[in-house]
């Protein structure tokens, strides 16, 4: 009987031991995987797009193919010209135009744009009034812009850029109810917008001439 208590004894201890090496956790230890579906989302990092001549390889480029002649008639007009400057203010004109319409601006548009896109904008401005809606839309941000065609006739200067962006859009009826889209969920838009300008002009700034979708 004796031999039995001792037996169970020395088992306790061996027990209590291995439970004081394996059973704790210290903080040095790297903690156990978690499954699927209790792992903490992790945001994609987002690569940035170049603006510069020479990108990284797998980068998107700046100019698609077939645009570089026009681009170098652009430059032979005036010599100070520069892609990723105009893709700049491109991307500028491109939001400030939008917002400019989402609210309703009829003046802003015109300093914008040429004079038959502004009364396209305006058109469709008092048909949204009329009808009592409004737009609480949103650019969320401005993935890609692209140079999709380029070219000189006379003295004028046409550049067509490709905006891939990211919108979010809701309009509203005239008692304030949502009818159509979230501001919540952005949507992809691909837009082909036409700048034009008068080489050697004193205006530095390009107008929108031309709307279209990708």
């Amino acid at each position: 009987m004796l031999y039995v208590i001792l037996l169970a004894m020395v088992a306790a201890f061996l027990a209590l031991r291995l439970y004081s090496v394996l059973g704790k956790r210290t903080e040095h230890e790297q903690p156990l995987p978690r499954r699927a579906e209790e792992r903490p989302a992790v945001a994609t990092p987002t690569r940035a797009v170049p603006e510069v001549a020479v990108e990284p390889r797998g980068a998107p480029k700046p100019i698609e193919a077939g645009a570089e002649q026009g681009l170098r008639a652009v430059v032979a007009g005036e010599g100070g010209f520069d892609v990723a400057q105009f893709l700049e203010g491109a991307k500028g004109a491109y939001r400030m135009t939008l917002e400019a319409y989402w609210r309703g601006d009829e003046d802003e548009l015109r300093q914008l744009a040429t004079l038959e896109v502004a009364d396209a904008f305006a058109d469709a401005i008092r048909a949204r009034r009329e009808a009592g809606e409004t737009l609480e839309n949103r650019l969320v941000s401005i993935e890609r812009a692209t140079v999709a065609a380029a070219g000189v006739q006379g003295r004028e200067a046409r550049i067509t850029v490709r905006f891939d962006a990211d919108v979010a859009a809701v309009t509203r009826n005239a008692e304030g109810e949502v009818v159509a889209g979230s501001l919540t969920d952005a949507v992809e838009t691909h837009d082909v917008w036409t700048f034009a300008r008068t080489l050697g002009d004193r205006d530095p700034n390009w107008k929108l001439a031309d709307t279209d979708e990708a």
